[in-house]
């Protein structure tokens, strides 16, 4: 079901951008100098669907990056949190251990030999066999 939703979405996308790049393959100038704009020494020239796809996967990467700066005090606060229940852990397992040497061997009754709850073994209150 995953690939039938991936492709539902890729095989679009892929011709929706193949259209766009058909479309917009003339070639355009980025100046990188503000003060020379007739002969600018930092230029590049490229394709305008290059040019804006590239605009775009800058514009993802630099996002992503700002909310990866931007959750660094939750990351904090998990990797603290982990700390703190894997000392809980080991001080439970600790607690438990110390609990069992502690603890005196259970003292169970013998079973008397040959009676049962109604009397002898295997038979009821009217010697019926159980």
């Amino acid at each position: 079901m995953r690939k039938f939703l991936t492709a539902l979405i890729v095989i679009p996308l892929s011709l929706l951008l193949l259209v766009f790049a058909v479309a917009n393959r003339h070639f355009v100038t980025v100046s990188f100098d503000p003060f020379m704009s007739a002969d600018p020494s930092l230029s590049v020239t490229l394709p305008l669907f290059l040019l804006l796809i590239l605009v775009a996967a800058l514009g993802v990467l630099t996002g992503g990056c700002a909310v990866w700066l931007g959750q660094w005090h939750w990351r904090r606060a998990a990797r603290r949190n982990e700390a703190d229940a894997r000392a809980a852990r080991g001080e439970l397992a600790d607690l438990r251990a110390q609990m069992a040497a502690a603890r005196p061997e259970s003292q169970r009754l013998p079973v008397p030999s040959g009676v049962g709850l109604y009397g002898p073994i295997g038979r009821d209150k009217q010697r019926a066999t159980l």
